[in-house]
């Protein structure tokens, strides 16, 4: 029987009969995994990163250590990171297994290793999804998350409320581009991504794909999740106020033919970042897995080459190293 959106709304434009899909229309053509697939085997790509991988484990990870009070946020590697707002613990895209993939034995691996563990994790208040993929969305850390702290609360974008509540969460918020809700003092608010969800054959686009934007007393953070550039994403800075801090991404980009529609590069991020008024920003999406044909050391690379072609401070969107935190405080008075 043909799926049918149960979450269907005609006056919603990226809303389907049968699913989500993005505002913009996306080039892909029959045989481009195919093409891509071939090109990246002949290649040998993707390439080590220079000096190997112990060298970029030295160079760009540390042991996450979470102390303090004041508001913080630690990037875990990958799309995670942990902030610490009004006293409260948040979590986003929490992948703390060994592998991206429903496989134990096969799918994209650590290239670098966990720094936090969910035992070392502070008291968690609440858990943020942007979409399905496995390097976003893994059911044996989230399982182990709702056994540790079972009163967290998990807030996701349409479509995936069930899959939590069939793994024990009791709490779950599932929200629409958008939609907005009032948590503990803060409210949050789901918003347009180009992107797209599957974690199996048979359901690609069913659930839907987000970023958030959290906000609490005068300061407004933006995960922008998954996200390919689009000029829209500006209009999230117009519609719900300017943004103190965000993360963004700048991995998984090439070949920039084929990854375009779906991931970020680091000139795209800048040019976005310069968009929504340049607040403090962190460059996500890399340093953990292997997603695309780039070096697990080339974003970081690109992105300081692009600041610097646009005349940008690169102390204002400078990426941090897997483990390390950084001060929300300073984007209020900088």
């Amino acid at each position: 029987m043909p799926f049918k959106n149960p979450w269907f709304d005609p006056l919603q434009p990226h809303h389907q009969p049968d699913g989500f899909r993005n505002l913009q229309p996306l080039e892909r053509h029959a045989g481009d995994v195919k093409r891509w697939r071939e090109e990246r085997k002949a290649q040998g790509l993707p390439l080590p990163p220079d000096g190997g991988y112990a060298a970029f484990t030295e160079r760009w990870w540390q042991k996450a250590s979470v102390s303090g009070d004041d508001d913080r946020l630690w990037w875990l590697g990958h799309a995670s990171l942990l902030l610490r707002l009004q006293g409260k613990y948040l979590l986003t895209d929490p992948v703390f297994s060994h592998r991206a993939s429903p496989l134990s034995f096969a799918g994209p691996r650590r290239k670098t290793p966990v720094t936090l563990s969910i035992a070392e994790l502070p008291q968690l208040d609440a858990v943020f999804i942007s979409h399905n993929h496995y390097d976003h969305l893994d059911d044996r850390t989230v399982r182990q998350i709702i056994r540790r702290f079972p009163a967290v609360h998990f807030f996701v974008p349409l479509g995936l409320k069930q899959w939590f509540m069939k793994r024990g969460a009791r709490q779950v918020t599932e929200l629409d581009w958008w939609q907005a809700v009032t948590w503990q003092g803060m409210a949050f608010t789901a918003v347009p991504a180009q992107h797209w969800s599957m974690r199996s054959f048979w359901d690609r686009n069913r659930s839907l794909w987000c970023g958030w934007i959290i906000e609490c007393a005068d300061f407004r953070f933006w995960f922008s999740g998954d996200t390919g550039y689009t000029s829209d994403l500006a209009d999230i800075a117009l519609r719900l106020g300017p943004l103190d801090a965000a993360a963004i991404p700048i991995g998984a980009y090439a070949p920039r033919w084929f990854m375009g529609t779906h991931h970020m590069d680091p000139q795209q991020a800048v040019a976005l970042w310069q968009q929504i008024g340049r607040p403090l920003a962190v460059p996500v999406h890399w340093g953990v897995f292997e997603l695309a044909d780039e070096s697990l050391d080339m974003p970081p690379q690109e992105l300081s080459a692009a600041l610097s072609a646009a005349g940008e401070r690169e102390e204002r969107f400078m990426p941090l190293r897997i483990g390390q935190s950084s001060s929300l405080f300073k984007s209020r008075h900088e």
